[in-house]
């Protein structure tokens, strides 16, 4: 059976009920609006009429059905033998996206036809939920890249790992062995609860309100492969964290859970939803409800519901959820989740505390039981399957076999005894993964970039790298008050959440002053999610004009580093994303 089947097979657990209100009966109910003039595509208002091709594909063969073919066609057939509706649409489902063909260069992205930009080789995305690993696990991930993948595997901000030139032939063995370990790629892509997030520290912390694994657990053996959320207007990305440090940048996410303790009812969650990035930013917003422990799959459940039923499909730049709480607002958005889809009414609760420490979990800390947990850092997630391999290595000589991954594109060893911690970090940064890097190495991500995505205009792991290195060459002598968030992206669609960032680059192509393009980025500024240095989480500030090509990223991140330290209100603490908002523009440039 596959894991599409498995987990739609499971049954349905009980609902705690220990602060679930029933329903009264003179209680408003929310009512749907009536159908516009014209239809978004909004099954409860609209009906399921497709309204543009994507739509008329997956309501005519939904994308969890590919697996067969390419177990029994595809792999067989090899690469010449894929239905194009298939290879550009249902096998997203499944992890995998063909990547770009080498030598197309960043100016040809927007003008080339899909099946010119890729190459006959996939980008196969591992799904790992809350990050949680074994070493076999681990292992069994080294031998895909060293085997299927030349070697690849990056981490990403999803805390899943990727890995680049599979061939479709592979595939299926690929699946058994993952599968055989317990990991898959089911709905790692596509219109489909994606991977959710979870809290890296999940279990081991000392200061951990509560350990989310038993909810992201139960969400994914109940929904996960579930054909009734199979076809969601667009992607639906979750998050879940019971640590104080809020680490899961939950204010990004369609659907977040944040643990808190509420002054009557104990330790639970503040529920957010509506948040995204790409070319139209938006921060998720708080419900103002609290959910236990046990009404968290439920209330999942009610918001991906609500997604299906309510959101937009005509317009596939629409089809988020952020669009739809826009149009809403949050009291509306909860009042149709408890009349519509849970059936009773959620309690009030406050928002969460302000967090006191960083949530990218890098360093040497102390477990609740007496061992250590160490966070570490390799360069913008760029990894490789021998790395990875001399990883599950390392960490089973010091008496562990449990790894996690982080939405910052890190790694998180646990379960070390006091006396191996030094030993261990040692043997982390022979790897090139430090757990105690610089705080530049340690803010930096990048996505995918030009070397394999099909949508990016710029590289970024490759420029990204220089820099870092450039730069802790140059700032070796200077003293940073906190890390300094660097995200390099390289398309407008902000994979490495340029908006958030205290230095954003979005990758562009820049005039070359002698008639022709070089690439560059333009530059946004003062961003930041939750944070002990944010009164309140922000998206960044465009400088008009303010661009810099790929050769300059560190002379311009010296440049305005510089000038932050040399204009900050060191007093009052103030933070890098703090002056950059008060700044004027000339001293950004």
């Amino acid at each position: 059976m596959s894991d599409a089947d498995t987990r739609a097979s499971h049954p349905e657990r009980g609902r705690d009920q220990a602060t679930a209100q029933a329903p009264r009966p003179d209680a408003a109910r929310a009512r749907p609006p009536r159908a516009s003039a014209k239809p978004n595509g909004q099954w409860r208002i609209d009906g399921k009429a497709p309204l543009n091709g994507n739509e008329e594909w997956k309501q005519q063969d939904g994308g969890l059905s590919v697996r067969a073919r390419i177990e029994s066609v595809y792999a067989a057939g090899g690469f010449a033998s894929i239905d194009p509706t298939d290879l550009h649409g249902r096998f997203r489902w499944w992890g995998l996206y063909t990547q770009r063909k080498p030598g197309i260069d960043g100016g040809k992205t927007a003008t080339l036809e899909p099946h010119e930009l890729e190459d006959e080789y996939f980008m196969l995305r591992i799904r790992i939920d809350g990050g949680q690993l074994t070493t076999e696990q681990l292992r069994v991930v080294a031998g895909v890249s060293t085997e299927f993948g030349r070697g690849t595997a990056d981490l990403t901000d999803r805390q899943n790992i990727q890995v680049h030139w599979i061939r479709v032939e592979d595939v299926p063995e690929i699946w058994r062995r993952l599968e055989g370990v317990g990991l898959g790629t089911t709905e790692a892509c596509g219109d489909v609860p994606r991977v959710i997030l979870g809290s890296p520290v999940a279990g081991i912390a000392a200061d951990e309100l509560i350990d989310p694994t038993p909810q992201i657990d139960e969400i994914t053996s109940r929904f996960i492969g579930d054909e009734s959320l199979a076809n969601l207007p667009r992607k639906f990305k979750s998050a879940i964290t019971g640590h104080p440090s809020q680490d899961v940048v939950h204010e990004i996410n369609d659907v977040a859970f944040v643990a808190l303790e509420h002054p009557e009812l104990g330790i639970g969650y503040d529920l957010w939803v509506g948040g995204g990035l790409s070319t139209n930013p938006r921060l998720g917003e708080r419900l103002g409800a609290f959910v236990t422990a046990g009404q968290v799959a439920d209330v999942w459940h009610g918001v991906a519901q609500i997604f299906r039923d309510y959101g937009y499909r005509r317009l596939r730049n629409k089809a988020r959820l952020k669009f739809l709480l826009a149009e809403w607002g949050p009291e509306r958005f909860r009042q149709v989740l408890q009349d519509e889809y849970l059936g009773y009414a959620l309690p009030d609760g406050p928002p969460a505390p302000k967090p006191l420490t960083p949530g990218d979990h890098v360093g040497v800390h102390r477990q609740k039981d007496g061992r250590f947990y160490v966070g570490a850092t390799p360069i913008v997630g760029r990894v490789s399957g021998p790395i990875l391999a001399q990883l599950a290595d390392l960490v089973e000589a010091h008496g562990s076999a449990r790894v996690r991954t982080t939405p910052q594109q890190k790694l998180v060893i646990l379960d070390i005894p006091e006396d191996r911690v030094e030993s261990l970090v040692a043997g982390l940064d022979g790897l090139g993964l430090s757990a105690r890097p610089s705080l530049i190495r340690r803010g930096t991500i990048a996505c995918t970039g030009l070397e394999f995505c099909k949508l990016a205009i710029v590289e970024t792991k490759v420029n990204a790298t220089k820099a870092v290195l450039d730069l802790e060459e140059r700032l070796a002598d200077v003293e940073l008050p906190h890390p300094l968030s660097l995200h390099v992206n390289g398309c407008p669609n902000s994979c490495a959440r340029i908006q958030t960032a205290d230095i954003g680059l979005k990758g562009q192509l820049l005039p070359d002053g002698n008639g022709g393009q070089t690439p560059g980025y333009q530059v946004h500024l003062g961003g930041g999610l939750v944070s002990q240095d944010r009164d309140e989480p922000g998206l960044g500030r465009t400088v008009r004009g303010l661009k810099v090509t790929a050769e300059g990223i560190a002379d311009y991140v010296e440049r305005v580093v510089g000038r932050f330290l040399q204009d900050r209100d060191a007093a009052s603490g103030e933070t890098f994303a703090q002056w950059a908002h008060r700044a004027d523009e000339e001293a950004l440039q």
